[in-house]
C-alpha cells in the first residue's frame, strides 16, 4: 500500500553507482505514493558564493528535504569517510533556514565494493547530520559489501539477507514517518 512521500539522496554522482541503486530498492521497498530524488549536482559551498545568495539547487534541495515525510540516504565510503558530494551538500543545506532536517526522518545505508560495506561512512554520515537533529534511525544497518555482485542487470538486490535488512529499515521508517 503506497504512502507518504520519500526523498531519495544518494552520495554518488555516477550513472552507475551502486548506492543509486541501493536507494533506489529502498525507496521501492518503502513502497511511497510519491518519491523525489536529490540532485546533488551542486556548487561547492564557497562563502563567497554564499553572500551572494543560496544557489537555487540548494534552495530546491533544502524545500526538497522539508517536504518529504522521510529522507533515505545511501553513501559510498570514499577513502574511509563520506562522499565529498555528500558532504558538499550537508554544507550547504546546512546554511538554509529554516532547518529542514530538524525531526525528519532518515535512513542511512551503504553500498561498497569492500567487504566492511561502508561502516565508517556510515558513522561519519551520523556525525555529519547529528547537528541539525534529524531522527536518524539506528538499525537495522545496511551494509551492502561487495556490492557489484549484489544487485541484478535490472538493478534489484538479490541477496536475500540484505534485502531482509533493507525491508526492516524500510519498515521501521515507515514507522518513524508515523505512516504506518
Amino acid at each position: 500500500m503506497a504512502q507518504g512521500h520519500v526523498l531519495g539522496m544518494s552520495g554518488s554522482l555516477r550513472a552507475a553507482s551502486l548506492n543509486t541503486k541501493l536507494m533506489r530498492e529502498a525507496v521501492r521497498l518503502f513502497d511511497p505514493e510519491k518519491v523525489t530524488y536529490a540532485d546533488l549536482r551542486l556548487p561547492l559551498y564557497d562563502g563567497d558564493l554564499e553572500e551572494e545568495g543560496i544557489p537555487e539547487a540548494v534552495t530546491r534541495l533544502a524545500d526538497q528535504i522539508a517536504a518529504a515525510d522521510a529522507v533515505i540516504i545511501a553513501g559510498p565510503e570514499y577513502n574511509k569517510s563520506i562522499s565529498g558530494v555528500l558532504k558538499n551538500a550537508l554544507d550547504w543545506v546546512s546554511r538554509t533556514r529554516p532547518n529542514p532536517w530538524l525531526d525528519k526522518p532518515v535512513a542511512l545505508m551503504s553500498a561498497t565494493g569492500g567487504r566492511a560495506g561502508g561502516e565508517r561512512t556510515q558513522w561519519i554520515m551520523r556525525l555529519s547530520l547529528n547537528p541539525f537533529r534529524p531522527r536518524l534511525l539506528v538499525g537495522p544497518e545496511v551494509l551492502v559489501g561487495g556490492a557489484a555482485r549484489e544487485f541484478d542487470a535490472e538493478g534489484r538486490l538479490t541477496n536475500e539477507r540484505y534485502l531482509k535488512a533493507l525491508q526492516d529499515l524500510m519498515d521501521g521508517l515507515r514507522a518513524e514517518a508515523r505512516l504506518g
